[in-house]
């Protein structure tokens, strides 16, 4: 491709915010959460570029010909891939595209077409726009996407922090993550964390029925703590992962959980699962799935007893969207009170409305 922005390059980076600042000139977005995609388009040739600079062509063919239609003939993008099913982003719905089969994509593609949420333009015919500050790039993007059309859609964006905050509480029940922050002043910077995210975080109680080994240290440090919450049938349901520890913190988490390992999979909920190698394919502990990418996903039970207080952003279907951070172990906890009944329930805000108001 003969572009001023030539792939494959690496996407601008975000570092998080505890919430928006008063102070300062911003211009806020919503987040989204899909797969980060740059989108290069040279006449004829378009190639779709992850977050990790890999090709997504194969796995979004309903994307191309819009792409082609409505896209100028020679442009860089910066955007989100994204599903939307009943109102709301299914991000699982999006993982199921990562799949070796052309038959099945194709066949996904049709059953749950994605979209394209564009945010930032880095080029434009013979011009590299990376080197303009952002409030310079917006109207660009603007009028490459002022007659857009479904399934191609313009990110809404403004300056106003009071819209950002209204945003960042009604917009979450449609699957988005939060509010971008971003530098009136700023240039594109690939591969730096030189925009802001602020996100969604809630508490909640979990059983601890299990972990897995820190790399390179079997036997000496833990690695992530297996978390689980009960369903309406009294089942203990794998929820995900709880990890980030320091080195010190690693081993003092073996030392509180030896105890717990004694007898473990003596009528453990997830006995069934011990074997690393017993659901291939499940999202259960031990289990493989085509994003583990051949990692050791084999896991220690423990007695489902101790219960650990962390902190999570928002669910998906039944699981932690993103990895829960820990907070502390909640010993004056009983194990049959951490339930989904807990979990905050958020009302979804129709999807369209939002694609809309990008138009």
């Amino acid at each position: 491709m003969r572009l001023p922005v030539k792939p494959p390059i690496l996407p601008m980076l975000a570092k998080r915010l505890q919430e928006l600042p008063e102070e300062g000139t911003w211009i806020f977005e919503p987040k989204w959460d899909g797969f980060r995609a740059l989108i290069f388009r040279d006449h004829d040739e378009i190639l779709i570029q992850s977050r990790d600079q890999k090709p997504l062509n194969r796995y979004f063919p309903e994307l191309i010909d819009p792409l082609l239609r409505q896209l100028p003939e020679r442009c860089v993008l910066d955007g989100e891939v994204v599903i939307a099913r009943d109102g709301a982003l299914d991000f699982d719905a999006l993982q199921l595209r990562i799949h070796p089969a052309a038959s099945r994509v194709r066949l996904l593609s049709q059953q749950m077409p994605s979209s394209f949420v564009c945010f930032d333009v880095l080029s434009e015919g013979e011009d590299d726009l990376c080197g303009e500050a952002f409030h310079r790039r917006r109207p660009r993007l603007e009028e490459v996407f002022r007659s857009a059309a479904p399934p191609l859609h313009l990110t809404p964006a403004t300056n106003d922090r009071n819209i950002a905050s209204d945003w960042f509480r009604r917009f979450e029940g449609a699957g988005l993550d939060g509010v971008m922050v971003k530098p009136m002043d700023g240039i594109y910077e690939p591969g730096k964390r030189v925009m802001f995210k602020v996100k969604h975080e809630r508490d909640c109680d979990c059983v601890v029925a299990g972990f897995r080994w820190y790399k390179d240290a079997e036997g000496e440090a833990v690695g992530s703590l297996l978390l689980g919450l009960f369903d309406e049938s009294r089942t203990l349901q794998h929820v995900g992962v709880c990890a980030s520890f320091t080195k010190e913190n690693r081993r003092e988490l073996l030392e509180y959980l030896t105890p717990y390992r004694k007898n473990a999979l003596t009528d453990h909920p997830w006995a069934s699962w011990a074997d690393a190698g017993a659901a291939t394919g499940s999202r259960m502990p031990g289990g493989q799935s085509r994003w583990s990418q051949g990692k050791d996903l084999s896991w220690e039970p423990l007695r489902p007893e101790p219960v650990v207080e962390v902190a999570y952003e928002h669910m998906q279907g039944r699981r932690f969207r993103h990895m829960a951070h820990f907070r502390r172990w909640r010993s004056d906890k009983s194990p049959a009170d951490c339930t989904y009944a807990q979990l905050e329930v958020v009302v979804p805000h129709e999807l369209e409305q939002i694609f809309a108001s990008g138009r």
